[in-house]
Protein backbone atom coordinates (compact mmCIF):
# COMPACT_ATOMS: atom_id res chain seq x y z
CA UNK A 1 0.00 0.00 0.00
CA UNK A 2 3.13 2.14 1.22
CA UNK A 3 4.87 1.46 -2.80
CA UNK A 4 1.40 2.35 -4.19
CA UNK A 5 0.85 5.74 -2.43
CA UNK A 6 4.74 6.39 -3.52
CA UNK A 7 3.90 5.65 -7.08
CA UNK A 8 1.14 7.96 -6.95
CA UNK A 9 2.94 10.43 -5.69
CA UNK A 10 5.88 10.43 -8.36
CA UNK A 11 3.13 10.33 -10.92
CA UNK A 12 1.89 14.12 -9.65
CA UNK A 13 3.70 17.24 -11.11
CA UNK A 14 4.41 18.67 -7.62
CA UNK A 15 6.55 16.06 -7.13
CA UNK A 16 8.39 16.41 -10.75
CA UNK A 17 8.14 20.25 -10.27
CA UNK A 18 11.69 21.98 -10.47
CA UNK A 19 12.63 25.61 -9.30
CA UNK A 20 12.69 26.39 -12.74
CA UNK A 21 9.68 25.32 -13.56
CA UNK A 22 7.95 27.50 -10.53
CA UNK A 23 9.82 30.19 -12.40
CA UNK A 24 8.35 29.87 -15.96
CA UNK A 25 4.70 29.54 -14.86
CA UNK A 26 5.05 33.00 -12.40
CA UNK A 27 6.20 34.50 -15.80
CA UNK A 28 3.40 32.39 -17.64
CA UNK A 29 0.87 33.84 -14.93
CA UNK A 30 1.86 37.51 -15.83
CA UNK A 31 1.93 37.42 -18.96
CA UNK A 32 -1.95 35.52 -18.70
CA UNK A 33 -2.37 39.17 -16.33
CA UNK A 34 -1.10 41.33 -19.09
CA UNK A 35 -3.16 39.76 -21.71
CA UNK A 36 -6.87 39.97 -19.43
CA UNK A 37 -6.25 42.74 -17.45
CA UNK A 38 -4.48 45.30 -19.09
CA UNK A 39 -5.35 43.08 -22.94
CA UNK A 40 -1.88 43.85 -24.19
CA UNK A 41 -2.65 41.84 -27.40
CA UNK A 42 -4.51 38.90 -25.92
CA UNK A 43 -5.00 37.30 -29.02
CA UNK A 44 -1.30 36.61 -28.93
CA UNK A 45 0.08 36.43 -25.67
CA UNK A 46 -2.94 34.37 -24.12
CA UNK A 47 -2.76 31.15 -26.11
CA UNK A 48 1.34 31.82 -26.17
CA UNK A 49 1.12 32.07 -22.03
CA UNK A 50 -1.22 29.11 -21.85
CA UNK A 51 1.59 26.92 -23.53
CA UNK A 52 3.78 28.25 -21.58
CA UNK A 53 2.00 27.17 -18.54
CA UNK A 54 1.32 23.82 -19.99
CA UNK A 55 4.78 22.75 -20.97
CA UNK A 56 6.20 23.82 -17.44
CA UNK A 57 3.48 21.58 -15.58
CA UNK A 58 3.81 18.79 -17.96
CA UNK A 59 6.79 19.00 -20.03
CA UNK A 60 6.09 15.38 -22.10
CA UNK A 61 3.45 17.53 -23.98
CA UNK A 62 6.01 18.78 -25.69
CA UNK A 63 8.03 15.37 -26.27
CA UNK A 64 6.77 12.86 -29.59
CA UNK A 65 3.23 11.90 -28.77
CA UNK A 66 1.95 14.97 -26.99
CA UNK A 67 -0.05 17.11 -28.37
CA UNK A 68 1.58 20.60 -28.71
CA UNK A 69 4.77 18.29 -30.01
CA UNK A 70 2.75 18.15 -33.40
CA UNK A 71 1.40 21.89 -33.38
CA UNK A 72 5.27 22.41 -33.13
CA UNK A 73 5.53 20.37 -36.28
CA UNK A 74 3.36 23.26 -38.21
CA UNK A 75 5.81 25.73 -37.04
CA UNK A 76 8.73 23.62 -37.83
CA UNK A 77 7.60 23.23 -41.16
CA UNK A 78 6.88 26.54 -41.37
CA UNK A 79 2.94 26.25 -42.33
CA UNK A 80 1.61 28.15 -39.47
CA UNK A 81 3.81 31.38 -39.63
CA UNK A 82 2.57 31.84 -43.62
CA UNK A 83 -1.01 31.05 -42.93
CA UNK A 84 -0.77 33.84 -40.69
CA UNK A 85 0.57 35.89 -43.42
CA UNK A 86 -2.55 34.78 -45.31
CA UNK A 87 -5.04 35.96 -42.86
CA UNK A 88 -3.02 39.33 -42.55
CA UNK A 89 -3.26 40.31 -46.21
CA UNK A 90 -6.91 39.32 -46.08
CA UNK A 91 -7.22 41.39 -43.39
CA UNK A 92 -5.13 44.58 -44.25
CA UNK A 93 -6.26 47.38 -46.67
CA UNK A 94 -3.02 48.35 -48.68
CA UNK A 95 -4.77 51.05 -50.49
CA UNK A 96 -2.64 53.78 -47.92
CA UNK A 97 0.45 51.89 -49.21
CA UNK A 98 -0.65 52.31 -52.86
CA UNK A 99 -1.87 56.21 -52.73
CA UNK A 100 1.52 57.03 -51.51
CA UNK A 101 4.29 54.75 -52.33
CA UNK A 102 6.95 56.88 -50.56
CA UNK A 103 5.67 54.71 -47.41
CA UNK A 104 7.99 52.21 -48.98
CA UNK A 105 11.11 54.34 -48.00
CA UNK A 106 10.05 54.52 -44.09
CA UNK A 107 9.49 50.34 -43.98
CA UNK A 108 12.66 50.28 -46.02
CA UNK A 109 14.50 52.94 -43.17
CA UNK A 110 12.58 50.83 -39.96
CA UNK A 111 14.27 48.00 -41.20
CA UNK A 112 17.83 49.70 -40.24
CA UNK A 113 17.08 48.06 -36.43
CA UNK A 114 17.05 44.66 -38.06
CA UNK A 115 20.55 44.49 -39.56
CA UNK A 116 22.15 46.78 -36.93
CA UNK A 117 20.96 44.23 -34.18
CA UNK A 118 22.97 41.19 -36.83
CA UNK A 119 26.22 42.56 -36.04
CA UNK A 120 25.44 43.41 -32.31
CA UNK A 121 24.51 39.94 -31.94
CA UNK A 122 27.79 38.81 -33.65
CA UNK A 123 29.37 41.02 -30.68
CA UNK A 124 27.29 39.26 -28.24
CA UNK A 125 28.93 35.75 -29.72
CA UNK A 126 26.55 34.49 -31.78
CA UNK A 127 27.67 33.04 -34.51
CA UNK A 128 26.36 34.35 -38.31
CA UNK A 129 23.50 32.59 -38.87
CA UNK A 130 22.04 32.87 -34.87
CA UNK A 131 22.45 36.56 -35.47
CA UNK A 132 20.42 36.62 -38.21
CA UNK A 133 17.26 34.59 -36.23
CA UNK A 134 17.67 36.89 -33.42
CA UNK A 135 17.91 40.42 -35.34
CA UNK A 136 14.66 39.92 -37.17
CA UNK A 137 13.03 40.13 -33.99
CA UNK A 138 13.57 43.81 -34.50
CA UNK A 139 11.00 44.36 -37.08
CA UNK A 140 8.17 43.08 -34.39
CA UNK A 141 6.91 40.58 -36.48
CA UNK A 142 6.15 36.95 -34.92
CA UNK A 143 5.34 34.93 -38.02
CA UNK A 144 8.60 36.13 -39.61
CA UNK A 145 10.72 35.68 -37.01
CA UNK A 146 9.54 32.02 -36.09
CA UNK A 147 10.20 31.57 -40.63
CA UNK A 148 13.51 32.26 -40.17
CA UNK A 149 14.29 30.81 -37.53
CA UNK A 150 13.37 27.87 -38.86
CA UNK A 151 15.17 27.94 -42.22
CA UNK A 152 18.17 28.73 -40.45
CA UNK A 153 17.77 25.91 -38.19
CA UNK A 154 18.32 27.62 -35.15
CA UNK A 155 15.86 25.27 -33.70
CA UNK A 156 17.44 25.68 -30.11
CA UNK A 157 16.75 29.59 -29.99
CA UNK A 158 13.20 29.58 -31.78
CA UNK A 159 11.44 29.10 -28.43
CA UNK A 160 12.96 32.88 -26.83
CA UNK A 161 12.84 34.52 -30.47
CA UNK A 162 9.52 33.49 -31.15
CA UNK A 163 8.31 34.70 -27.26
CA UNK A 164 10.63 37.96 -27.79
CA UNK A 165 8.98 38.76 -31.41
CA UNK A 166 5.80 38.43 -30.15
CA UNK A 167 5.90 39.83 -26.53
CA UNK A 168 7.55 43.23 -27.83
CA UNK A 169 4.88 43.23 -30.80
CA UNK A 170 2.46 43.09 -27.33
CA UNK A 171 4.28 45.73 -26.07
CA UNK A 172 4.10 48.39 -29.17
CA UNK A 173 2.41 50.84 -27.70
CA UNK A 174 4.69 50.63 -24.18
CA UNK A 175 7.68 51.08 -25.90
CA UNK A 176 7.47 53.40 -29.08
CA UNK A 177 6.30 56.44 -27.99
CA UNK A 178 8.87 57.66 -25.64
CA UNK A 179 10.71 57.16 -28.48
CA UNK A 180 9.03 58.65 -31.06
CA UNK A 181 8.62 62.05 -28.44
CA UNK A 182 11.98 61.84 -27.54
CA UNK A 183 12.74 61.71 -31.24
CA UNK A 184 10.06 64.79 -32.31
CA UNK A 185 9.36 68.09 -31.53
CA UNK A 186 5.47 69.19 -30.55
CA UNK A 187 5.19 71.05 -33.69
CA UNK A 188 6.56 68.45 -35.49
CA UNK A 189 4.04 65.80 -34.01
CA UNK A 190 1.12 68.25 -34.79
CA UNK A 191 1.83 68.04 -38.62
CA UNK A 192 -1.35 67.46 -40.19
CA UNK A 193 -1.24 65.44 -43.42
CA UNK A 194 -3.35 65.68 -46.57
CA UNK A 195 -5.94 63.08 -47.30
CA UNK A 196 -5.29 60.81 -49.34
CA UNK A 197 -6.03 59.88 -52.99
CA UNK A 198 -8.83 57.51 -53.78
CA UNK A 199 -7.14 54.10 -55.12
CA UNK A 200 -8.97 52.31 -57.88
CA UNK A 201 -10.25 48.82 -57.73
CA UNK A 202 -7.53 48.40 -61.03
CA UNK A 203 -4.79 49.18 -58.61
CA UNK A 204 -5.56 47.41 -55.34
CA UNK A 205 -6.41 43.89 -57.64
CA UNK A 206 -2.56 44.96 -59.76
CA UNK A 207 -0.43 45.38 -56.56
CA UNK A 208 -0.54 42.17 -54.78
CA UNK A 209 0.64 40.70 -58.03
CA UNK A 210 3.15 43.24 -59.04
CA UNK A 211 4.46 42.85 -55.68
CA UNK A 212 4.76 39.09 -55.82
CA UNK A 213 6.65 38.62 -58.98
CA UNK A 214 8.88 41.65 -58.25
CA UNK A 215 10.05 40.18 -54.77
CA UNK A 216 9.44 36.63 -55.23
CA UNK A 217 11.93 37.15 -58.27
CA UNK A 218 14.62 38.69 -56.52
CA UNK A 219 14.59 36.42 -53.62
CA UNK A 220 12.84 33.36 -54.31
CA UNK A 221 13.19 32.22 -50.44
CA UNK A 222 10.18 34.59 -49.81
CA UNK A 223 7.76 33.22 -51.74
CA UNK A 224 5.92 31.61 -48.98
CA UNK A 225 5.76 34.95 -46.97
CA UNK A 226 5.07 36.95 -49.37
CA UNK A 227 3.09 35.05 -51.94
CA UNK A 228 0.31 34.41 -49.03
CA UNK A 229 0.34 37.57 -47.93
CA UNK A 230 -0.22 38.86 -51.24
CA UNK A 231 -2.73 35.98 -51.77
CA UNK A 232 -5.02 37.13 -49.09
CA UNK A 233 -5.09 40.66 -50.12
CA UNK A 234 -5.96 39.47 -53.93
CA UNK A 235 -8.89 37.28 -52.03
CA UNK A 236 -9.91 40.86 -50.42
CA UNK A 237 -9.37 43.42 -53.42
CA UNK A 238 -11.01 40.64 -56.28
CA UNK A 239 -14.19 40.92 -54.98
CA UNK A 240 -15.28 37.44 -55.92
CA UNK A 241 -14.43 34.87 -53.46
CA UNK A 242 -15.66 36.85 -50.28
CA UNK A 243 -16.08 33.70 -48.89
CA UNK A 244 -12.27 32.58 -49.29
CA UNK A 245 -10.95 36.19 -47.75
CA UNK A 246 -14.23 35.47 -44.84
CA UNK A 247 -12.59 32.34 -44.01
CA UNK A 248 -8.98 33.20 -44.27
CA UNK A 249 -9.69 36.36 -42.13
CA UNK A 250 -11.94 34.83 -39.76
CA UNK A 251 -11.96 31.38 -39.57
CA UNK A 252 -8.94 29.97 -40.42
CA UNK A 253 -6.84 32.49 -38.88
CA UNK A 254 -8.09 32.40 -35.07
CA UNK A 255 -7.55 28.38 -35.48
CA UNK A 256 -4.15 29.25 -36.73
CA UNK A 257 -3.44 31.80 -33.49
CA UNK A 258 -4.36 29.22 -31.31
CA UNK A 259 -2.40 26.30 -32.64
CA UNK A 260 1.15 28.83 -33.14
CA UNK A 261 0.31 30.34 -29.77
CA UNK A 262 0.01 27.61 -27.77
CA UNK A 263 2.96 25.90 -29.68
CA UNK A 264 4.98 28.55 -29.35
CA UNK A 265 4.38 28.90 -26.10
CA UNK A 266 5.22 25.32 -25.51
CA UNK A 267 8.93 25.77 -26.74
CA UNK A 268 9.81 27.94 -23.61
CA UNK A 269 10.28 24.96 -20.82
CA UNK A 270 12.27 26.24 -17.91
CA UNK A 271 15.52 24.09 -19.60
CA UNK A 272 15.93 26.00 -23.05
CA UNK A 273 14.40 29.21 -21.73
CA UNK A 274 15.99 30.14 -18.35
CA UNK A 275 19.80 30.48 -19.44
CA UNK A 276 22.31 33.34 -20.46
CA UNK A 277 20.80 32.75 -24.04
CA UNK A 278 17.37 33.79 -23.82
CA UNK A 279 18.54 36.93 -21.77
CA UNK A 280 21.01 38.12 -24.64
CA UNK A 281 17.76 37.99 -27.33
CA UNK A 282 15.42 39.09 -24.95
CA UNK A 283 17.99 42.46 -24.79
CA UNK A 284 18.55 42.16 -28.36
CA UNK A 285 15.27 42.50 -29.19
CA UNK A 286 14.48 44.79 -27.23
CA UNK A 287 17.67 47.27 -28.89
CA UNK A 288 16.66 46.22 -32.43
CA UNK A 289 13.07 47.30 -31.84
CA UNK A 290 14.03 50.26 -30.69
CA UNK A 291 16.33 50.65 -32.85
CA UNK A 292 13.89 50.29 -35.99
CA UNK A 293 11.52 52.94 -34.46
CA UNK A 294 14.09 55.52 -34.28
CA UNK A 295 14.99 54.47 -37.33
CA UNK A 296 11.49 54.89 -39.10
CA UNK A 297 11.32 58.10 -37.12
CA UNK A 298 14.67 59.87 -38.22
CA UNK A 299 13.87 58.82 -41.67
CA UNK A 300 10.45 60.68 -41.33
CA UNK A 301 12.19 64.04 -40.28
CA UNK A 302 14.12 63.68 -43.48
CA UNK A 303 11.02 62.82 -45.39
CA UNK A 304 9.42 66.20 -43.82
CA UNK A 305 11.93 68.52 -44.54
CA UNK A 306 12.56 67.20 -47.98
CA UNK A 307 8.43 67.89 -47.99
CA UNK A 308 8.31 71.08 -46.56
CA UNK A 309 6.96 69.77 -43.99
CA UNK A 310 4.21 67.96 -45.38
CA UNK A 311 4.85 64.70 -43.45
CA UNK A 312 4.47 63.91 -39.86
CA UNK A 313 7.63 61.88 -38.92
CA UNK A 314 5.25 59.95 -36.23
CA UNK A 315 3.92 57.43 -39.47
CA UNK A 316 8.23 56.68 -39.63
CA UNK A 317 7.25 54.55 -36.30
CA UNK A 318 5.02 52.19 -37.64
CA UNK A 319 7.56 50.86 -40.50
CA UNK A 320 7.78 47.93 -38.03
CA UNK A 321 5.77 45.05 -39.12
CA UNK A 322 3.44 45.00 -36.00
CA UNK A 323 -0.01 45.41 -37.97
CA UNK A 324 -1.91 47.52 -37.26
CA UNK A 325 -0.66 48.02 -33.54
CA UNK A 326 2.39 50.49 -34.97
CA UNK A 327 0.09 52.48 -36.83
CA UNK A 328 -2.50 52.51 -34.20
CA UNK A 329 0.18 53.79 -31.64
CA UNK A 330 1.47 56.81 -34.29
CA UNK A 331 -2.33 58.01 -34.39
CA UNK A 332 -2.51 58.12 -30.46
CA UNK A 333 1.10 60.07 -30.13
CA UNK A 334 -0.07 62.36 -33.08
CA UNK A 335 -3.72 63.12 -30.78
CA UNK A 336 -1.97 63.67 -27.85
CA UNK A 337 -0.49 66.44 -29.51
CA UNK A 338 -3.59 67.59 -31.66
CA UNK A 339 -6.74 65.51 -30.57
CA UNK A 340 -7.85 66.85 -34.80
CA UNK A 341 -4.74 65.16 -36.04
CA UNK A 342 -5.90 62.06 -37.71
CA UNK A 343 -2.67 59.75 -38.91
CA UNK A 344 -4.14 56.10 -38.47
CA UNK A 345 -4.42 55.87 -42.46
CA UNK A 346 -1.44 57.61 -43.10
CA UNK A 347 0.26 55.29 -40.77
CA UNK A 348 -0.70 52.08 -42.60
CA UNK A 349 0.99 53.21 -45.52
CA UNK A 350 4.71 52.36 -43.52
CA UNK A 351 3.26 50.11 -41.75
CA UNK A 352 2.51 47.66 -44.39
CA UNK A 353 5.65 48.54 -46.06
CA UNK A 354 7.01 47.22 -42.91
CA UNK A 355 5.37 43.65 -43.06
CA UNK A 356 6.50 43.61 -47.03
CA UNK A 357 10.21 44.85 -45.51
CA UNK A 358 10.89 42.25 -43.07
CA UNK A 359 9.97 39.30 -44.91
CA UNK A 360 12.45 40.96 -47.46
CA UNK A 361 15.31 41.27 -45.05
CA UNK A 362 14.23 37.54 -43.65
CA UNK A 363 14.84 36.87 -47.73
CA UNK A 364 18.30 38.68 -47.90
CA UNK A 365 19.21 36.48 -44.73
CA UNK A 366 18.15 33.39 -46.53
CA UNK A 367 19.78 34.21 -49.51
CA UNK A 368 22.92 35.19 -47.67
CA UNK A 369 22.86 31.76 -46.07
CA UNK A 370 21.92 30.02 -48.83
CA UNK A 371 18.66 28.58 -47.86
Amino acid sequence: MQETLLNLAHQTGFFNLTIGNVIMVVVALVLMYLAIAKQYEPLLLLPISFGMLLVNLYPPIMEEGGLLHYFFLLDEWTILPSLIFLGVGALTDFGPLIANPKSFLLGAAAQFGVFGAFFLAMLMGFNEAQAAAVSIIGGADGPTSIFLAMKLGQHELMGPIAVAAYSYMALVPIIQPPIMKALTTEKERKIKMEQLREVSKKERIIFPIIVTIIVCTLLPSTAPLIGMLMLGNLFRESGVVRQLQETASNALMYIVVILLGTSVGATTSAEAFLNWSTIKIVILGLIAFSFGTAAGVLFGKLMCKLTGGKINPLIGSAGVSAVPMAARVSQKVGAEADPTNFLLMHAMGPNVAGVIGTAVAAGVFMAIFGV
